[in-house]
Formats: C-alpha cells, sequence, structure tokens
C-alpha cells in the first residue's frame, strides 16, 4: 500500500515538474508581462498567502465547493440507488432527469443570482445543481446494474430492503458514484469561478479577475494556482475516500 502511494505521489510531482519546465520555457520564448515565469507567480503567491489575502478567497471558495459536494451528494446518491431499483418510480422521474441533464447549468446563473441575491447562495446552489444530476444518473445506472441473482441471494437470507440496499447494492455502486463525483468536481471548480466572477466581491474567481483588471500578473497566477490548488485537493479527498473504502476493488 505503501509502495503504491509512494509512486503515485511521484508520479504526480514528476507532471508538476514537466509542467512548470513547459511554463517557464514559454514564458520565456514570448517574454511578455502577462506570462510571467513560474517563480514570479509562486513568489505572489507565497506572499500574498502569507498576508492572509489569498488565504482568506481560498476558503471561502473551498467551504463553497465542500458544502455543495456534501448537499448534492446527500441528496443524489439515496434518490439515484432507489430509482434504480423502483421501475415505477424511474418511469416518471427519468424524463425530467433527461431533459434537465444536458442543459449548461451556468446559462442560469442571473436568474439564481436574482432569486437568491449576492452571497454564498446562488454559488452553492449551481454547483450543487451541477453535481447533482451527474451524480444522480450514475447512482442509478449503476443500481439498475446490481445482479438479480445477488439480490435474490440476500432475499433468501431474510435481508429487509434496507439491508439490502446497505450491504449489497450501496458497497456495489459507491466506486461508480466517486468516479462521478471525481468527473464533476472539475466542472463544479471551473463553475465556480464563472460564478466568482459575476457579481460577487470574494472567492478565488473574484480575486483572480480583481488581479487581472489591474495588471497584476503575478497576483493573477497565483490565484490561477490558487484555483488549481483547489481542484487538486478536492480530487485527492475523494481518489482518498475510494481508496479507504473501495479496497476490495483491487483485491
Amino acid at each position: 500500500m505503501k509502495t503504491t502511494l509512494f509512486k503515485k505521489i511521484s508520479s504526480n510531482l514528476t507532471a508538476i515538474f514537466f509542467i512548470i519546465i513547459g511554463w517557464l520555457v514559454v514564458a520565456i520564448k514570448l517574454n511578455k508581462p502577462f506570462l510571467p515565469p513560474p517563480q514570479v507567480a509562486f513568489f505572489s503567491f507565497i506572499k500574498l498567502w502569507v498576508k492572509g489575502i489569498l488565504a482568506e478567497h481560498f476558503l471561502v471558495s473551498s467551504l463553497r465547493v465542500i458544502i455543495s459536494v456534501i448537499i448534492a451528494f446527500l441528496l443524489a446518491v439515496p434518490l439515484g440507488l432507489v430509482l434504480g431499483r423502483n421501475e415505477n418510480l424511474d418511469r416518471y422521474i427519468s424524463p425530467v432527469i433527461y431533459v434537465l441533464y444536458p442543459l449548461p447549468k451556468i446559462v442560469f446563473l442571473p436568474i439564481i443570482v436574482v432569486l437568491l441575491g449576492l452571497g454564498n447562495s446562488p454559488k452553492v446552489f449551481l454547483i450543487t445543481l451541477i453535481i447533482f444530476f451527474q451524480v444522480i444518473v450514475t447512482a442509478r445506472d449503476a443500481s439498475k446494474g446490481v445482479p438479480f441473482q445477488s439480490v435474490q441471494s440476500m432475499r433468501s437470507l431474510n435481508a429487509s430492503t434496507w439491508q439490502i440496499y446497505r450491504h449489497l447494492i450501496w458497497p456495489y455502486c459507491l466506486p461508480k458514484v466517486l468516479t462521478s463525483l471525481r468527473i464533476s468536481l472539475g466542472t463544479a471548480v471551473a463553475v465556480l469561478f464563472l460564478a466568482e466572477t459575476f457579481a460577487s466581491t470574494d472567492g478565488i474567481g473574484y480575486f483572480i479577475l480583481d488581479a487581472m483588471e489591474r495588471r497584476e500578473y503575478g497576483g493573477m497566477y497565483a490565484g490561477i494556482i490558487a484555483m488549481g490548488l483547489l481542484g487538486l485537493l478536492v480530487y485527492g479527498v475523494v481518489d482518498y475516500i475510494e481508496h479507504v473504502y473501495c479496497k476490495w476493488q483491487k483485491l
């Protein structure tokens, strides 16, 4: 286990190293103020973080993503699992999901802001909406795929509906649900950036846009690094949860 974790960390560090080298080469080649070399961006990141300016915006954005993920997960997973096992309910709910799922949720941002006002509520609602549809579709399809023989085996042991969901359907669907969550997080962080640049006064997205408008390119790239770090952290948390709770996949 430790060897696998070490290899993964080494691979990630190697990838980061080559990205930084590529960034440095392009910055030297272009030699433009809007693309400073990586050392300038990292120095700005450290300076702004130590001052607490960037850390404050990072905390605000992190809380928005975390709260959105928790709400979406708690709503989408149970409903998706039930829809996958209940054909009558799925017959009525699935058409609604089919119509709403492909719609780009970001276009509703102005309407959401009008309804919910400024602050955290519209941003959390929008991110929750995006993650919700991604997870519920995956959870429903995964629940439908639970082998019939496995369900019948548990019923032959007089297992209750709750026990079937807890000990069979939930473990069977968890890896697929976490994969969908991992995929949707990238979109969620991108949408967070757009939401924080729209009628907002805090968050990493606002910080990046503000630095760009003031042509403080070091600060702008420091914000981009912070946004990338946020995405990497939430992705890593989901990856860790899968590693801990889905060990049986690797047996």
